[in-house]
């Protein structure tokens, strides 16, 4: 076996394919968001603007969670001493925990190092210790919640996107006895369409159904306190676990679930990565409890940030862009091509200094390429204006196809 050769045809399929993912070389500027230092393929570090952070509300930079984590870090150190069972347990992590369970109105809550971790440990666990469960998955559900779905070894069934009729056929066709999960999102990303949670909790008490909300893009972003989509349609207490992450809206790092507490015992007993893993540092733990118990008191943020996204939308649409429909923050402009995305991503912070990056297949289906806009509180009106034309002119010079 020649396997240099396996790993560099793996490699030029993706090239190939236009496929291949470049990671950009910045630093942002503390507390000037969006605005950020360049070092990708030129001399020294220049001046960009950052139009694709999931830091949705700038929290990463705000005064507050900076000084709760220098705070932190001259008060106990760098990092957590262990996993949470043999020395990483501080009072930061049990206050946030305890936090968490109050945003979204549950017994109890359960801190991961990232919400891949919190997505695939959780689904995982719950299907094993239930015996014969069949999870119902919506088809555009993130990568972390299908890595659960499949190591979890239970049945599985998928339902179409937010396709209440196909998923109450799928959920009729199965025997009533055997135990059963639905896994969907709130705000799916990379469309910024939204799921029916009221209706899908329905079926899930006509079926006997537990539910797993992933509410990853939305927690911080809606609800009166940021408890994401189910707070604000005042569906929380209908979710068995509602999962989300610290390193959005939050602005720093981590996942989460939230649930009753003999399900948080159940995880935190079985969950092995939960179990074995390092937990995070209380340092990053502090910034997270300074930015969430902001976001509870200030909306600021969040109309700021959904003012944006609509200001944005318009001013695309208005220019004749392809922007995507779209009832939430996230911005979605169609390209449909993955080497032209790149080709455009490339021009903008080359020649512009704006910084946004190509989504491509699998994170999209195949022909729906597209730049994804994540514009938030700190961009200003002036910085749209100067975008649209940036890109106006990018789709003149390829001859790309206006909206119609």
């Amino acid at each position: 076996m020649d396997y240099s050769r396996v790993f560099a045809q793996a490699i030029d399929r993706l090239h190939a394919e236009g496929r291949y993912r470049v990671f950009i070389d910045i630093l942002r500027n503390k507390g000037m968001f969006p605005n950020a230092r360049c070092f990708h393929g030129h001399n020294g570090p220049k001046p960009i603007t950052v139009w694709c952070s999931n830091d949705y509300l700038s929290m990463g930079q705000h005064p507050k969670v900076i000084a709760a984590m220098e705070e932190a870090l001259h008060d106990v150190g760098a990092g957590a001493g262990g996993t949470r069972n043999i020395g990483g347990n501080t009072h930061y992590h049990v206050d946030l925990e305890h936090e968490l369970a109050d945003l979204h109105g549950k017994e109890g809550a359960l801190l991961f190092t990232s919400g891949y971790v919190s997505n695939e440990a959780t689904l995982s666990t719950l299907a094993k210790v239930l015996p014969g469960c069949i999870i119902f998955s919506d088809e555009l559900n993130h990568a972390s919640m299908i890595a659960g779905i499949r190591n979890s070894g239970c049945e599985k069934r998928v339902f179409r996107h937010n396709d209440l009729v196909h998923l109450e056929e799928l959920l009729a066709a199965e025997d009533p006895e055997l135990p059963k999960l639905i896994a969907f999102e709130s705000v799916y990303s990379m469309d910024g369409d939204i799921a029916p949670i009221a209706e899908i909790c329905d079926l899930a008490d006509k079926y006997n159904a537990l539910t797993y909300l992933d509410e990853v893009h939305a927690v911080g972003m809606y609800g009166a306190r940021g408890g994401g989509i189910s707070e604000r349609d005042g569906v929380a207490h209908r979710l068995t676990v509602i999962e989300g992450t610290l390193g959005k809206a939050f602005g720093v790092m981590g996942g989460y679930i939230a649930a009753d507490s003999q399900i948080i015992d159940v995880i935190r007993s079985y969950a092995p990565g939960f179990i074995f893993t390092t937990s995070l540092s209380p340092v990053l733990v502090a910034g997270v409890l300074a930015s969430v118990r902001h976001l509870k008191e200030s909306s600021a943020e969040r109309e700021g940030q959904q003012a944006a996204a609509a200001t944005l939308k318009r001013l695309m649409a208005d220019a004749g862009l392809p922007v995507m429909p779209s009832v939430t923050h996230i911005v979605p402009l169609l390209v449909g091509d993955p080497v032209k995305a790149k080709r455009i991503s490339d021009i903008l912070l080359a020649e512009y200094g704006v910084y946004v990056q190509p989504i491509n297949y699998p994170t999209v289906p195949r022909g729906t390429e597209r730049l994804r806009f994540t514009p938030g509180p700190s961009h200003s009106e002036e910085m749209m204006v100067e975008l649209v034309g940036a890109l106006v002119e990018i789709w003149d010079r390829l001859e790309l196809r206006q909206a119609a």
